[in-house]
């Protein structure tokens, strides 16, 4: 069992793989935190909580004057509560109906069951009854009469732990819920980093890591989405923990809108970190017998470095986050005609790029922004979902159709949560607009947001989509939103339920999504705010992959891509193939490095195709052929980084099979130097004892170079990469292999490796 409770001691202990996590409920019914960490055994782990006489850190009352060193201002706990004598960051605050804001809470019972808890309206991880229990732990206030249900799902060989709350008013009066963290984690004197996620759009998940000094330190979003900004994730760890060695900890939010990740060392040197829904705009009323469910977090630990701990969380979100029909099928090839046309096209030119994608071996053309309305840009139309006829030259249907006879599928970009001053649909219904009363509201990409806390609302984009997406023939929608969400306020809410507004907002999201995927499972949808502003687990659990960043310039995803893949999959992130010069960074880059950056992912291409050399149509046949051939390796094989954006010469990442056999290393010059020294990296991933042969993959540039550079590389080539030369796994993993030299600017290579 993953679970054990000894119902002698209060004790219960989780068990995963690698990993064990423990509470006890201690002689006054308060339920502490004695350890997570390595595995160990069912050892009572409390033994390591100290306490002495604190200055200024009360006692609870039930003490008395007996014990001044018991306080539960340095006790570790397992859900900390404000306002009774812990004045560090908490989980729970509460306004009672007497105006007052103190909760505690005592230990009732437990609930153990088979299989993983799932959350009403709210995405979580799920799992089979084989794969999974679930630890149910009951806490009441015998004051305020308030019950907290905390819930811990176990899922034994992910090395995962799930958390989640539930709230519940027992009492005769409306309490308001104003914070509710999914977890609160608190770790006895230790010394810890932490990394987090920060960015912008067009540069998104960027790492840094700093120490977690006294004080308290945050990462969050008060933009109505998870945001481009900071990412829900992070990972505690040891100093000196790296890729392969050290303990740390990631925390995942299973959300997709506000929230707070905090961490605070207190006077003792103590660790808590808590996370959940941002409280700076929120409160939850609760009238007696309601109840208030809050999203999930994911733990995981590893004992080994951020690698494992990635491929933990990777394979977690691959099969326990991602649903439905395409959670394990191949996803096509697109085009996509955004930075071909933009705003400018006619269905003729639509179809023409569609015909020559067809012939290189594209499977899906992608109808991006402006075939709906009055939309010829970004100043009006959205809302009105009817697409426009007299552009497009015929219905939407028919050009489906005449796209569809060239050989590839057709899909279709939305923008469901967005609405322009200068739309049908808002002159018919403005209080459908997110705004506060009697202000003029702000402006960004000249778009106001539709109310998706409004039921209405939600049936309305419901209808529209759903009847698009049943008359027309399409595969595939990109779900785009292109702005934070500001002027917080619904028309539907009363003055004291305003606080519920952003998370009202995120469930209506959650059922609009959850009924148009169930609705229509054949279809595959891409999630995308802005590129990479709601790349969260939430999304990911309606939206299998998202559009990673609008910033498709390979030498800047080499960092966005590479801070992604901390906390998620290559096969969520979606990767295309661009022009140069780039539209974002005007860099221009040899067509090969675009293509083997954009493999990394769910690949793609955004380009006009119909204005592109025959060479470079050459090319394009045999980089989706290569894709094809190495997607289930690329997309569910290991991930390992082997050299960060970071370094002097070179980006090196890999994706080994797992069972060892097979891998692909890619590396990215990002600078070129005359006389180099090598670079080197140990690879990882393989079978020590195997024997490996080594293929660089030379297919896009041994019939351009003349053979001056062909025999200057050649000759330049490290041992291993000539035929019939055999290096073992071993030596691959402890001695290590040397990446091929550049030959031009952001020169990039892919070396296959196969056991012989």
């Amino acid at each position: 069992m993953a679970i054990i409770v000894d119902q002698g001691k209060n004790i219960f202990t989780l068990h995963t793989k690698n990993s064990t996590y423990q509470m006890k409920v201690d002689e006054l019914g308060f339920l502490l935190h004695t350890y997570y960490g390595s595995r160990i055994d069912n050892t009572d782990m409390s033994y390591l909580i100290y306490n002495m006489d604190r200055g200024f850190s009360g006692n609870p009352y039930e003490i008395g004057g007996k014990d001044r060193s018991y306080s539960l201002d340095t006790l570790p706990q397992e859900y900390s509560c404000f306002g009774t004598g812990d004045y560090r960051i908490s989980a729970l605050r509460i306004k009672n109906g007497d105006g007052s804001r103190g909760v505690q809470l005592y230990y009732d019972k437990y609930i153990l069951n088979k299989g993983k808890y799932s959350i009403p309206d709210l995405p979580a991880v799920y799992a089979d009854d084989d794969e999974s229990e679930t630890l149910e732990i009951i806490l009441k206030d015998p004051y305020s009469h308030v019950e907290v249900h905390l819930y811990y799902g176990v899922l034994e060989k992910n090395d995962i732990i799930t958390r989640a709350v539930k709230v519940v008013n027992k009492g005769s009066e409306k309490i308001v819920v104003e914070k509710a963290a999914s977890l609160s984690l608190d770790w006895i004197s230790q010394d810890f980093d932490w990394i987090t996620f920060y960015g912008r759009h067009n540069m998104e998940r960027i790492p840094q890591r700093s120490a977690i000094n006294h004080g308290i330190q945050a990462i969050g979003s008060v933009r109505g989405t998870s945001s481009h900004h900071y990412n829900p994730f992070a990972i505690l760890c040891e100093k000196g923990a790296d890729e392969t060695k050290g303990q740390c900890f990631g925390i995942s939010f299973v959300y997709s809108g506000e929230f707070l990740m905090e961490v605070e060392k207190d006077q003792v040197n103590q660790t808590r970190l808590v996370c959940g829904i941002h409280p700076d705009n929120f409160e939850w009323n609760l009238l007696p017998g309601e109840e208030f469910n809050s999203p999930e977090a994911i733990m995981t630990y590893s004992p080994h470095g951020f690698g494992q701990l990635s491929r933990n969380l990777h394979e977690t979100i691959r099969e326990h986050i991602c649903r439905g029909e395409w959670k394990h099928k191949r996803r096509p090839v697109l085009v996509n005609n955004w930075e071909a046309t933009y705003f400018n096209f006619t269905g003729d030119q639509l179809v023409e790029i569609a015909k020559d994608a067809a012939k290189l071996g594209v499977e899906l053309f992608v109808l991006d922004d402006g075939w709906f309305g009055k939309r010829d840009n970004d100043n009006s139309g959205l809302g009105d979902w009817y697409p426009n006829e007299e552009k497009l030259g015929c219905s939407l249907k028919e050009l489906a159709e005449r796209i569809l006879d060239t050989g590839v599928e057709f899909g279709i970009w939305f923008e469901p949560e967005a609405i322009s001053e200068d739309s049908n649909l808002y002159r018919e219904h403005p209080e459908w607009v997110v705004r506060i009363p009697g202000r003029p509201p702000a402006l960004s990409r000249n778009q106001l947001v539709l109310d998706f806390s409004r039921k209405d609302v939600q049936d309305y984009i419901i209808e529209r989509m759903s009847d698009i997406l049943s008359e027309v023939p399409i595969t595939y929608v990109k779900w785009d939103f292109n702005r934070s969400i500001c002027d917080k306020f619904s028309n539907e809410l009363g003055p004291e339920y305003q606080g519920e507004f952003a998370h009202r907002y995120v469930l209506g999201l959650y059922r609009v999504l959850e009924e148009l995927t169930t609705k229509f499972p054949h279809i595959l949808f891409e999630g995308c705010s802005g590129g990479g502003g709601r790349f969260d687990p939430g999304m990911l659990y309606y939206t299998p992959h998202i559009w990673c960043s609008d910033n498709t310039d390979p030498i800047a995803r080499l960092t966005i891509q590479y801070g992604t893949s901390f906390g998620y999959p290559v096969s969520t992130v979606g990767a295309h193939v661009s022009t140069v010069p780039n539209h974002q960074t005007r860099r221009v880059t040899p067509f090969s490095t675009r293509a083997y950056v954009a493999m990394s992912g769910i690949f793609g291409y955004q380009l006009d195709i119909s204005k592109m050399t025959e060479e470079e149509k050459d090319d394009i046949r045999k980089q989706i052929e290569i894709y094809k051939n190495r997607y289930d390796l690329i997309q569910n094989g290991h991930y390992y980084r082997l050299l960060p954006p970071t370094s002097d010469m070179c980006t090196v990442w890999e994706i080994a099979a797992k069972d060892g056999k097979e891998a692909i290393i890619t590396a990215v010059y990002h600078n070129v130097e005359a006389n180099p020294a090598p670079v080197m990296v140990q690879v990882q991933g393989l079978n020590e004892s195997g024997s490996y042969q080594l293929e660089l993959d030379t297919v896009f540039w041994e019939d351009k170079l003349d053979e001056k550079v062909k025999n200057w590389l050649l000759s330049k080539l490290p041992y291993g990469y000539g035929e019939g030369e055999l290096i073992s796994g071993a030596a691959l993993m402890k001695g290590g292999l040397v990446i091929p030299p550049a030959f031009q600017e952001y020169q990039a290579w892919q070396i296959i490796i196969k056991q012989c």
